[in-house]
């Protein structure tokens, strides 16, 4: 099994999500989109595995500075342009687990589905 996170590095949720990962003895790798820039290929990706809506943060600060004619009718290859452009609008972290032929993608931290992803 192969575990990437990828996030800001001090973004609070990445924190937590880290030292719970690292508190179990998880081994993973981290990838800072925020330093390295995300290419639009991933996103793509993870979008058809979670959605678009789900993966671009609308909540965050980025976005909600972001002028009108920006956010006006977004759609997926909008939203795309957004997050490659501004990496910061993507919710965190990102965890992807890779085993078996396949790959699961969480967005988001919660403790439970952790557990539970990584106990299969």
């Amino acid at each position: 099994m192969t575990v990437r996170i990828y996030g800001i590095r001090n973004c609070d949720t990445m924190k937590k999500a880290r030292a719970w990962l690292d508190a179990r003895g998880v081994a993973y790798a981290f990838y800072d989109y925020a330093a390295s820039g995300i290419d639009r290929s991933q996103l793509a990706r993870w979008t058809r595995e979670v959605g678009w809506e789900r993966l671009c943060n609308r909540a965050g600060t980025t976005f909600r500075t972001l002028p009108e004619s920006e956010t006006r009718d977004l759609n997926e290859s909008k939203a795309l342009d957004l997050m490659v452009a501004k990496p910061s609008m993507i919710k965190r972290p990102v965890l992807t687990i890779a085993g078996r032929g396949t790959e699961r993608i969480l967005v988001g931290f919660s403790p439970d589905t952790y557990e539970s992803a990584l106990r299969d």
